[in-house]
C-alpha cells in the first residue's frame, strides 16, 4: 500500500481502527516532493502517525469529511501548491478552465477561497477537533491582507478560517512539534509557544510581551498608509535569526505570530527528500486522465531552498524566506539513482534548482550570525560587496549526476540567477551550462529593462541581462549549438507607466525578443508589489508610485510588448499616442507600427458599419 489512504475503505484496508491525522487538500493527491502536501504527509508518516488523505472532498458532501470518524490528533488543511483563487481565476479574473493539480486537468474540483471553505466544514462536524492550516493560501493570508479577487483587504485567515493555528513558511518542523505534543495530550492552547506559527487570543486574554505591532486589521483597512506600513514590518521580521514576535489586532482578537521557524539544516533536508514518495499520483486518477502538474517534474531535484534574490512580486520571500539552505551532494545523487529504477525514466533529468537553481551558499557569512539585513535586497539594485559567490559546489554536483550510468542529460529548468552568474570570476559554470544543461532553450527574468521599473520590482538594472547575453551566445557559438535564451517579461507592474512599456518595447525589438506569452503583474497576497498596486505607496519610502489599473492601459501595455502581432496593431498606435511616440508610428526603421499617427482606431466600413449604425438605431 505505497500511497497514503484517501478513502475510509483503504483505512481499513492497512488494519487500522482509527487515523491520528486527516489531511485534506484542495489540488488532487500526488505524492511527489514537489508538492508539499506530499511532504507533509510522509513526514507525519515517518514519524509514526496514521494520515489518511483526503483530496478534493465535495463540500456539499459531509459524508466525505466524516468517513473517517473523528481524527485522534486532529485535521490538518491546505488549499494546495497555489492559492485557490489564483488556481481559478485569471489576473484579468477570468475564471481559467484548466487547473493542473486536478485529475483531468480541468478547473471546478475546490471551492474559491478552499481554505476558509474546508476549515469551516470541519468546524461545523466536528466542533472540538484541532484544526491546523498550512500550506501557501494560509502562509501568505497570514496578516490582514490586499484581496484583489474582491477588491477588499481581508482579515487574517485564521479568523475567516475558524482554524486554531496557521503553520506558515515550510512547515516541517512546526508540524512535527504540533503532532508531537497532540499526541502527549496537549491541548491546541498549549502549543502556543512553537515557532513559525500564528494563533488568535482574545484581547483580554493577552499577556503583553516584546512583540512588533502592527497596525490593526481595522486600521489597514481604512489607512493605505498603515497597510503600506504594515507590510515592510511582516517582512522585515520575516528572519529565523533577528526575526520578532508580531500581533496585530483584529476587533477584540489579537493574532499573533511567533518568530519563523528555523530553516531545515542539510541532515533535515536531506530526511525529507529521502521519504519514500511514489513520485507519481495513485492509480484511481488513471481514469480521468492523471495529473498534469506532475509531468514537467516527476524527474527534476530539488537541491536547496529559500532565496536571496527576495524579488518584490514574488511570494517566495515571505512564505520560504531568504536564507538558503541546500541538500547534501548525497543526497541528491541518492535521488537521481532512485529514477533509474523508474520504468517511466528514461534517462533525462529534468532539473536540478529550486527557488533559483544556482544558489548553494548562504547570501554572506554575516547572514548566519545575524540574519540577512533587515530592508535591504543582496542582488539590487546592485550586488552586495559582501556577497559571497560561487558555483563550484553546484558544479561539482551537476558533473556526478552526469555521469552517472543511465543518466543521458541533466537539464536546469528552474530559474538561473543570471545577475548572480556573472558576479562569478570564473567562467567554468557558465561554460558547462551551455555546454551540458539546457535543452535549446534558457528561460531566465529580466522582467523589464526601465530601471525606474526595475527598481520597483527589486530587481537587478538591464545592464547585467545584456552582460549575460552577450556571454551566453559567445559561448553558444564556441559551443555551435542552436540555443536561445527566453525572458520572462512582465507588463503593468506598479511603477509602470507607458512610456516604461514603450521603452520595453523598443528594448524587445532591438533584441530580437519576440515574446509568445506576457505576464500581467498578478496581485496576490503577502507581496511588496502587492502592497504597491493597493496602496500607491512604497512601503520602503512611503513614497507615492504610479500604478497602471485600468483594464484599457494593461491591454496597451501587453500589446507594446507583443507590437509584432498584426492583431496588436490599433492598440500598439493608442498606446503609442497616449505616450507621446506619433514618432514610432510609420514606416521608418525605427518604427513598432505601420500606420497614421492621427488616427488610433480603424474606420468601420461596408456591412461592419451598416450593423454598428442598425445597433445605435434600435437602442435609440
Amino acid at each position: 500500500m505505497p500511497f497514503l489512504p484517501m478513502n475510509a475503505k483503504e483505512v481499513k484496508e492497512r488494519g487500522w481502527h482509527e487515523v491520528d491525522f486527516v489531511y485534506i487538500c484542495g489540488d488532487s493527491y500526488v505524492d511527489h516532493p514537489s508538492f508539499g502536501a506530499a511532504i507533509i504527509t510522509r513526514v507525519l508518516e515517518d514519524c509514526g502517525y496514521k494520515v489518511a488523505f483526503l483530496a478534493q472532498p465535495d463540500v456539499k458532501n459531509d459524508a466525505e469529511f466524516t468517513q473517517f470518524g473523528k481524527p485522534r490528533l486532529g485535521f490538518m488543511v491546505s488549499a494546495g501548491n497555489i492559492d485557490s483563487m489564483v488556481a481559478h481565476y485569471t489576473v484579468a479574473l477570468r475564471k481559467r478552465h484548466d487547473d493542473a493539480y486536478t485529475a483531468g486537468g480541468k478547473s471546478g474540483k475546490r471551492p474559491d477561497r478552499a481554505l476558509t471553505v474546508y476549515c469551516n466544514i470541519i468546524r461545523s462536524l466536528f466542533p472540538d477537533s484541532p484544526i491546523i492550516t498550512g500550506g501557501l493560501e494560509a502562509s501568505l493570508r497570514r496578516f490582514a491582507h490586499y484581496d484583489y479577487w474582491s477588491a477588499s483587504v481581508m482579515p487574517s485567515v485564521l479568523f475567516d478560517s475558524k482554524a486554531d493555528i496557521i503553520v506558515y513558511g515550510m512547515g516541517e518542523l512546526q508540524t512535527v512539534e504540533i503532532a508531537k505534543r497532540l499526541s502527549q495530550g496537549y491541548t491546541v492552547e498549549a502549543l502556543r509557544d512553537i515557532r513559525g506559527i500564528c494563533y488568535a487570543v482574545k484581547t483580554s486574554e493577552y499577556t503583553p510581551q516584546s512583540a512588533v505591532e502592527l497596525p490593526s486589521f481595522e486600521r489597514v483597512k481604512e489607512s493605505k498608509r498603515d497597510y503600506a506600513v504594515a507590510a515592510r514590518k511582516e517582512l522585515d521580521e520575516y528572519d529565523a535569526v533577528r526575526g520578532k514576535t508580531m500581533i496585530q489586532r483584529h476587533g477584540d482578537m489579537i493574532l499573533v505570530q511567533n518568530p519563523p521557524m528555523q530553516p531545515l539544516n542539510t541532515k533535515q533536508l536531506d530526511w525529507v527528500y529521502s521519504l519514500p514518495y511514489e513520485r507519481w499520483y495513485p492509480p484511481c486518477y488513471e481514469k480521468l486522465g492523471g495529473v498534469p502538474g506532475i509531468e514537467e517534474v516527476q524527474f527534476s531535484i530539488t537541491h536547496n531552498r529559500g532565496c536571496f534574490g527576495a524579488c518584490n512580486f514574488c511570494s517566495l520571500a515571505f512564505h520560504q524566506g531568504r536564507a538558503v539552505t541546500v541538500r547534501s551532494e548525497e543526497s541528491v545523487i541518492e535521488e537521481a539513482k532512485s529514477f533509474l529504477k523508474d520504468k517511466r525514466f528514461k534517462g533525462y533529468i529534468s532539473d536540478v534548482g529550486g527557488p533559483t537553481a544556482n544558489f548553494r551558499l548562504p547570501s554572506c557569512e554575516k547572514q548566519k550570525r545575524l540574519g540577512l539585513c533587515k530592508g535591504k535586497k543582496c542582488l539590487a539594485p546592485k550586488p552586495c560587496p559582501q556577497m559571497q559567490v560561487s558555483h563550484e559546489d553546484y558544479l561539482d554536483l551537476l558533473r556526478k549526476l552526469r555521469n552517472l550510468d543511465g543518466v543521458k542529460k541533466v537539464f536546469i529548468r528552474s530559474g538561473i540567477r543570471f545577475d548572480y552568474l556573472m558576479e562569478d570570476e570564473s567562467d567554468e559554470f557558465f561554460e558547462e551550462l551551455v555546454r551540458y544543461h539546457i535543452s535549446g532553450q534558457l528561460r531566465v527574468a529580466p522582467e523589464h529593462c526601465s530601471a525606474a521599473v526595475l527598481d520597483k520590482m527589486g530587481k537587478p538594472h538591464i545592464e547585467s541581462y545584456k552582460r549575460f547575453c552577450d556571454k551566453f551566445y559567445s559561448l553558444t557559438k564556441r559551443e555551435n549549438k542552436d540555443q536561445y535564451v527566453v525572458p520572462y517579461l512582465m507588463s503593468s507592474h506598479p511603477g509602470c507607466t507607458l512610456k516604461d512599456a514603450v521603452e520595453l518595447a523598443l528594448f524587445c525589438k532591438k533584441q530580437g525578443i519576440h515574446p509568445k506569452q506576457v505576464q500581467d503583474f498578478y496581485p496576490t497576497p503577502g507581496t511588496v508589489s502587492t502592497a504597491m498596486f493597493y496602496t500607491g505607496l512604497d512601503p520602503y519610502t512611503l513614497e507615492k508610485v504610479y500604478v497602471p489599473k485600468s483594464e484599457s492601459e494593461k491591454e496597451m501595455q501587453r500589446a507594446l510588448l507583443q507590437y509584432f502581432i498584426p492583431a496588436n496593431r490599433q492598440k500598439v498606435i493608442k498606446a503609442l499616442i497616449a505616450a507621446g511616440r506619433k514618432d514610432l508610428i510609420g514606416s521608418g526603421k525605427n518604427c513598432l507600427v505601420t500606420g497614421n499617427a492621427g488616427q488610433s482606431k480603424p474606420q468601420a466600413k461596408g456591412k461592419k458599419d451598416k450593423f454598428k449604425r442598425y445597433s445605435r438605431k434600435k437602442r435609440s
